[in-house]
């Protein structure tokens, strides 16, 4: 049976616990991917600071319905993906997703597919934080 775990957390999130979560005797590999919060980005006109997260109330919802359309894979094994709320500093964990299977090239894969469909489907906005005091929403659109 495949463990699949999807979630929205105000709290940290923990690289480990998700390896941890997809990991068993199965698993040839367990791709992962961690976002982190930086101090740049095309769209501000400045350093960022920090970023606040907001989800709309179903986000959680298509996170979930994503994780689980990827993990009918037969070849999937687990699949576990968080992404924070609230506010974060620069440095700070925005996402984690983690996926193992057999062998390496489909954990690969399967992962960067999670995370793309993730940033382009999940309601989730970001307001980014300038270090003058202005700030410039993102996914808004």
């Amino acid at each position: 049976m495949t463990t699949v775990r999807a979630r929205l957390d105000a709290a940290p999130l923990d690289l480990a616990r998700h390896v941890a979560d997809v990991s068993g005797p199965r698993a040839g590999a367990v791709a992962s991917f961690v976002g982190l919060v930086r101090d740049h980005d095309p769209g501000a006109t400045g350093e960022v600071t920090a970023l606040e997260y907001s989800a709309h109330p179903d986000a959680e919802r298509v996170l979930a319905a994503i994780a689980a359309e990827l993990a009918g894979d037969p070849d999937v094994l687990g699949l576990s993906v968080s992404h924070r709320t609230g506010t974060l500093g620069v440095g700070d964990v925005a996402i984690v997703a983690c996926v193992a299977t057999a062998h390496r090239a489909h954990a690969f894969d399967v992962c960067r597919t999670l995370v793309e469909r993730v940033k382009a489907e999940v309601p989730i906005w970001k307001k980014q934080l300038e270090a003058d005091g202005s700030h410039t929403w993102v996914g808004l659109a």
